[in-house]
């Protein structure tokens, strides 16, 4: 090969990798710029006053200052609710240690699962009552909250379209999360798409969920 034409394959080489690298450093920079959006304020949950599987009374003021993640379950589902509840279980194992997040688990089914209900149902998928709350209370109450603030759909099931004896509701399988200020926090993917829940049944979703904790933990703290 002649002088000349080294010099061309040097160049178009060079330039090769040149653009190769500039598309591995705009990837790169669009992952970390996806990682660093702000997260939306949805809307605002108001005060509450239910129970946990302790028996101990839970407003949102003992809520002020930490991170949550919430989800509507009942304890005889048939359903999905076993598998929401293993993944939060998943994702308790991987919360950064000392830090003020909670996991709350709200159910949609109070006049069976009573606090020594939920305490025995937490028991099985290993939560940590310190960090994992599973809350009860009065019917009403709870649909409201499920419904109006946090958007949860929840749908009690007709008796004929039961398919078995514990087919009790139709609910929303999605976890949603709260900042400090109690207020609901959506997310955006990496196509700009905004998104007010994270699906359980979505892995992409649910890796979602613990970036966007981290990044709640790090804005101002509100003033108690």
């Amino acid at each position: 090969m002649n002088g000349p034409a080294r010099k061309t394959e040097r160049v178009v080489w060079g330039g090769l990798m040149l653009t190769i690298a500039a598309i591995g450093a705009a990837f790169a920079l669009s992952r970390l710029g996806a990682g660093n959006r702000p997260l939306p304020v949805i809307g605002q949950i108001p005060d509450f006053n239910l129970t946990n599987q302790n028996s101990e009374a839970v407003t949102l003021a003992n809520l002020r200052g930490k991170v949550w993640v919430a989800d509507i379950i009942f304890t005889r589902c048939p359903g999905p609710c076993a598998t929401m509840t293993r993944h939060l279980a998943e994702l308790q194992s991987a919360l950064p240690k000392n830090e003020p997040v909670q996991i709350v688990s709200f159910t949609s089914d109070p006049e069976y699962d009573t606090p020594a209900t939920l305490k025995k149902y937490a028991g099985l998928f290993g939560a940590d009552a310190n960090h994992w709350w599973f809350l009860t209370g009065n019917k009403p109450e709870l649909r409201s909250l499920a419904v109006n603030d946090f958007k949860f759909v929840v749908v009690e099931k007709k008796l004929e379209d039961r398919t078995v004896p514990d087919d009790l509701f139709i609910h929303s399988t999605w976890y949603v999360l709260v900042d400090q200020k109690g207020q609901v926090r959506g997310w955006t993917d990496r196509e700009g798409r905004l998104h007010a829940y994270f699906d359980s049944a979505d892995a992409d979703a649910r890796a979602e969920i613990l970036p966007a904790i981290k990044q709640l933990l790090n804005e101002p703290t509100p003033p108690s």
